[in-house]
């Protein structure tokens, strides 16, 4: 941690929308090597950081207490979607910026014996908290037409069928390396190929077993129920699926409802978010000095006074 392995995407670009001051009380839901909790305990604020992962939270404590930084910096073992109890039961009832990295985190990926990537072989686990359902679990019992819709729903892989069909003749699957050359015989794999198969694949599983959109979309709900008036909120997502939720999510929030001869005017008129920003992409020099920026998206957006909506 403290040689600071992992470079966080899009960073002058987060702190630019947090606009952190000393003395600010923010949230870095998704703390991992700690890169966005650095720049905001730099600016002088108290950074409340989540992280569902034992091994973040152990690095964390390591830096932490090197830097001298414990004072300003509380280090929760919880996922992000329950950020809203465990302030509260902390005794914070609002706060002034919360940061979202949403997905994998680098130093997971790094990581071989994590089983989250295909680039070095390992377990088949991918599993964030490192307890419960593995990958090998869900693959090697999980009914054929259960995996076809989890590769086709989390991965958009249009041969959702063939792929689901290859894992279960497959069986038993305990490596990453094992599923992904069943995965790239079953799509017909070639060498000189931009984008290899497998990774589609391996994004729908590892969505899965980590529950992340239904995680992203509590998140959310959470953080507008934590944020003061004037807090913001940055979002960095990084596929298609991430971004959509994200891009509803705040859509919804920042327009009023509208009436339908069906359905009652909802008593909700004032936006929750506003200004809402445009997506924020990586530039091509951000790109070159760390490629896995490239599909990145910034998505934030400033909380105002109308109150939380009951289920955001």
């Amino acid at each position: 941690m403290s040689a600071a392995p992992h470079i966080p995407v899009l960073l002058d670009e987060v702190v630019e929308a947090l606009d952190p001051q000393p003395g600010d009380v923010l949230i870095d839901a998704t703390f991992g090597a700690g890169g966005y909790t650095r720049a905001l305990l730099e600016r002088g604020a108290t950074v409340h950081a989540f992280d569902r992962d034992p091994d973040a939270i152990s690095a964390g404590r390591d830096w932490s207490e090197a830097e001298g930084n414990s004072a300003r910096l509380v280090l929760h073992p919880h996922r992000f979607s329950e950020m809203l109890d465990v302030m509260r039961a902390a005794g914070v009832e609002s706060v002034d910026g919360v940061v979202m990295d949403i997905g994998v985190s680098s130093m997971q990926l790094d990581q071989a014996h994590r089983g989250f990537a295909f680039s070095a072989d390992g377990p088949l686990d991918m599993r964030m908290s490192q307890e419960g359902e593995s990958a090998a679990d869900f693959l090697n019992n999980a009914d054929e037409s259960l995996i076809a819709d989890v590769i086709y729903q989390y991965g958009e892989e249009r041969q959702s069928r063939r792929v689901a069909r290859a894992i279960v003749a497959a069986r038993p699957l305990e490596t990453t390396g094992e599923l992904a050359a069943v995965v790239r015989k079953a799509l017909g794999h070639k060498p000189h190929d931009k984008k290899d198969p497998a990774t589609r694949t391996f994004q729908a599983i590892r969505i899965y077993i980590n529950g992340e959109l239904d995680e992203l979309t509590q998140g959310l709900s959470a953080a507008e129920q934590l944020l003061c008036d004037g807090g913001r909120l940055a979002v960095v997502s990084f596929h298609s699926l991430e971004d959509r939720i994200v891009k509803r999510f705040l859509r919804e929030a920042s327009s009023p409802p509208r009436a339908s001869r069906h359905v009652p005017m909802a008593v909700q008129v004032d936006p929750v978010f506003s200004p809402i920003s445009k997506a924020i992409k990586p530039t091509e020099a951000e790109i070159d000095r760390n490629p896995r920026a490239r599909s990145s998206v910034l998505r934030h957006a400033v909380r105002t006074s109308t109150p939380a909506r009951e289920a955001a």
